[in-house]
């Protein structure tokens, strides 16, 4: 025996409890008690018992079984809850990408609308200029 647990017996009270437990094993027990914690009840001795034995065994595993359905059911939620999620994700992605190619896009447009206001500016100074300046110069000569 371990030392740590000597410490609170004394010599006597060890050997003695080994004595004891030896002779409790050597001793010959019957045979019923042996079948019993062996194979469990069985036959007719244990009638009315056994059928409520019986009984709550049936409930049990009627509460296991819907235990089992609850824990699949749990189980698909989950994988449906993880599709979902991803699904949300993937949709947000695609709403920030969107968002950043339509400020893109804006941001095209606005110059384009720029150059386009610049083009026509300079068109008609240079139409101006050539009507303006054929007359500016037959008037100063």
């Amino acid at each position: 025996m371990p030392p740590k647990f000597k410490r609170h017996l004394n010599d006597d009270e060890v050997t003695g409890s080994v004595k004891s437990e030896r002779r409790n094993l050597l001793e010959e027990d019957s045979d019923e008690e042996e079948d019993f914690f062996l194979r469990g009840p069985s036959g007719p001795r244990f009638g009315p018992r056994n059928d409520k034995i019986r009984h709550v065994q049936n409930q049990v595993d009627e509460v296991i079984d819907v235990m089992q359905e609850n824990i699949t059911k749990v189980i698909e939620r989950g994988e449906r809850l993880d599709d979902l999620q991803n699904k949300s994700e993937s949709l947000s992605d695609n709403a920030t990408a969107f968002s950043n190619r339509a400020k893109q896009l804006r941001r095209q447009m606005w110059w384009r609308g720029c150059k386009m206001k610049a083009i026509i500016a300079l068109v008609a100074v240079v139409l101006l200029l050539v009507i303006i300046v054929p007359i500016v110069l037959k008037y100063h000569t």
